[in-house]
């Protein structure tokens, strides 16, 4: 059976396009169909599904995550899903993208971490009857610019200076384990997914999670690592927002990971995690981490390591 995808190549975009006599614009709402299927949304059932359009020209996939028997602010919504997608490819820049309900005022903060926010533009596919006909008279290409659903915006202009990278730019954070036995350890002794030890690996891949973090306003950044039954490893990094309250916490990044390879397994197939975060910090997510990995893979391994940033 094949593994749903979450990335279009390129050339491939280009040539789908063309058969279908679409420009790629016109393309993208015809594929959210297929994107709402990728969502995993067993407490709602609301299946919402994204599709974006990069500035490679590659197409990316989302939808929404919820996770059964914890409350739903832990859900990862499609549009971030969508966003930890370009990040986890590398992609520079988000042009457009395709949705099959209106963002909600959760997702229009969350969006306004990329440069230039207020320009990317956004087709809603269950729009009203009249704004469903001209997309049918257009080919379902009728676009708005994220500041026609968010005029009025609070990002980070308000707060950080120009310099300072956003989201899907290059973030080096310049953390390290600062001893020889790799950072300080944690234990988890409330549950019985911490016994054992954790690869090395491991703990390093959740550093470099942690280094690519976008966390401007706390300081914070963290990283997690992630380990299913066959070995693979599945990283995460923490996104803030200037509103706080829509940030991404790693966990969530690395699940969705774990969920765009295209792995058709349930989360207790994760036997392994670690959390990488900055010791002494005032955002801490170490709780949050065990909490949810906790419920989701209960025998999974959970570590927690502290690191500090190169230059103290």
């Amino acid at each position: 059976m094949d593994r749903p995808r979450f990335v279009i190549e390129a050339a491939e975009a280009k040539s789908l396009a063309h058969k279908s006599g679409l420009t790629i614009h016109q393309l993208l709402p015809t594929l959210v169909k297929s994107a709402k299927t990728l969502a995993r949304p067993p407490i709602s059932n609301y299946h919402v599904g994204v599709v974006g359009l990069g500035s490679s020209g590659r197409i990316f996939f989302g939808g929404n995550l919820e996770f059964p028997g914890l409350p739903l602010h832990h859900s990862v919504h499609a549009e971030q899903f969508l966003v930890t997608n370009l990040i986890l490819n590398a992609e520079p820049g988000l042009q457009c993208f395709a949705v099959s309900s209106a963002p909600c005022g959760h997702c229009r903060q969350f969006l306004q971490e990329i440069r230039n926010a207020s320009d990317i533009k956004i087709a809603v596919t269950s729009s009203s009857d009249e704004n469903k006909k001209q997309q049918q008279e257009d080919h379902g290409c009728n676009y708005y610019t994220l500041s026609h659903f968010l005029p009025d915006r609070f990002g980070p202009d308000d707060l950080l200076e120009k310099d300072v990278p956003l989201l899907l730019e290059t973030h080096q954070n310049g953390l390290s384990f600062g001893n020889d036995d790799g950072g300080g350890e944690e234990d988890d002794g409330s549950h019985q997914c911490c016994n054992g030890d954790v690869s090395g690996s491991l703990k390093f891949a959740a550093l470099e999670a942690a280094n690519k973090s976008h966390a401007p306003y706390s300081k914070c950044p963290s990283g997690v690592a992630i380990k299913d039954s066959e070995g693979k490893v599945y990283k995460g990094s923490y996104t803030e927002s200037a509103a706080y309250n829509p940030s991404l916490g790693p966990v969530q990044a690395a699940l969705v990971a774990y969920v765009a390879s295209g792995n058709g397994g349930g989360y207790e197939r994760i036997v392994e995690a670690v959390l990488v975060e900055t010791e002494g910090g005032v955002v801490r997510q170490e709780q949050t981490a065990r909490l949810l990995l906790q419920v989701i893979s209960p025998k999974c391994q959970f570590k927690v390591f502290h690191c500090k940033r190169a230059s103290c």
